[in-house]
């Protein structure tokens, strides 16, 4: 009797510690967003700073949250694409301000239409899912009041938000 008590608790605990699970801890688990620099468009390799951007989603009316609202001081950004569609469309204000007597935007206003083609990317079981984008397309309509002057695609796959996806240059 004296021999079955440890064999039994040895037993016990044997099953107790292989039936636990490994906390799982998700660390790269978010849609990336879509990444743009800001470039000068007399020197192409020069970032340069948008003065007082502001970037709204057009279809939500929001401004998006990702940066800071009217910042001076940005060359870069990352804005977030929808996820239940295949475009999204944003207003780039730059000079963005409230008008003193009415209260509407102000500013140098270009639309872009960002295209692209939503993946899902299993990443692990504790992250689940994100959204990766292929096929990115920008849509810019042409006008001579345009602050935008030129846009180029460095890669059409998004799949992290560490490098720039997007060149704009202005």
């Amino acid at each position: 009797m004296k021999k079955l008590i440890p064999v039994l608790l040895l037993s016990i605990l044997l099953v107790y510690f292989s039936s636990c699970e490994k906390d799982d801890i998700c660390v790269d688990g978010d849609t990336p967003n879509l990444v743009i620099g800001f470039f000068d468009s007399a020197d192409t390799s020069l970032a340069k700073v948008v003065p007082s951007l502001r970037i709204k989603e057009i279809q939500l009316d929001t401004v998006i949250n990702t940066i800071t609202d009217r910042s001076s001081n940005l060359d870069s950004i990352g804005v977030p694409l929808r996820t239940n569609t295949a475009s999204t469309s944003f207003a780039f204000i730059t000079d963005s301000a409230d008008d003193a007597d009415t209260g509407l935007e102000t500013g140098n206003i270009d639309t872009l239409t960002i295209t692209y083609t939503p993946r899902e990317a299993f990443i692990s079981r504790a992250c689940g899912f994100v959204m990766n984008f292929d096929d990115l397309g920008i849509i810019l309509p042409e006008s001579a009041n345009n602050w935008i002057q030129d846009i180029s695609i460095v890669q059409e796959s998004i799949e992290n938000s560490n490098t720039i996806h997007v060149k704009i240059f202005f």
